[in-house]
């Protein structure tokens, strides 16, 4: 089993699942017994965006105990939380992933896959090469400070709403409601389409 953990040239991420939760994930690696769905937005404003999302969506592929299941398209979106023009735009997706990790080892392995593509946590609303953010675990609601689930401000972002009702039509954001209503609640501009641009499911 440690083959998968081990950091080298093929997998540039670190791999931080606790050694508590390493067999159960062994065990079900294979088949994803009784797996948790999850919805995961990614984010990223420098450097190559579209290659740094696809590899995010690998990244996440290549861990035990998760495979990715569905993909939006890419949204480019005006930074969120700043004043107009400081920032290049986003480009935004969102993945649907299915696993056996726990919310805390899913988190971990989210903030790997951040640092493996060098992102700095210097400013709250600043720049950065990659977000990985949990919006949303099965039908799990807490306030743990850790990972508040489901993400505390998905229902008012449509630079999240938008691509996840393009992967998931019916889907609702536990205590919040459909994501089509969420999104027709609040105002897309600055979140526009890219037609020219796909990411892929990796094989």
């Amino acid at each position: 089993m440690s083959a998968p953990f081990a950091k080298g040239p093929s997998d540039p991420t670190v791999q931080p699942v606790p050694a508590s939760v390493i067999e159960q994930v062994d065990a079900a690696d294979t088949t994803l017994s009784n797996p948790k769905r999850a919805v995961v937005a990614l984010g990223a404003n420098l450097g190559n965006r579209l290659e740094t999302l696809q590899g995010a969506i690998d990244a996440l592929e290549d861990t035990p105990g998760l495979r990715v299941k569905g993909v939006s398209r890419v949204y480019e979106t005006e930074p969120w939380g700043v004043a107009p023009d400081s920032q290049p735009s986003y480009f935004n997706a969102v993945v649907i992933v299915k696993t056996t990790l726990p919310p805390s080892s899913l988190l971990e392995r989210a903030h790997a896959v951040e640092e493996a593509f060098h992102r700095v946590r210097d400013e709250r609303w600043g720049p950065r090469t990659l977000d990985v953010d949990i919006v949303a675990y099965a039908e799990v609601v807490s306030d743990d400070p850790h990972l508040t689930l489901p993400h505390p401000r998905a229902h008012e972002r449509a630079f999240v709403l938008a691509p996840w009702l393009d992967v998931e039509p019916e889907a609702a954001l536990p205590g919040r409601g459909r994501i089509a209503d969420l999104l027709a609640a609040v105002t897309r501009d600055g979140v526009a389409p890219r037609a020219d641009l796909e990411l892929r499911l990796p094989e």
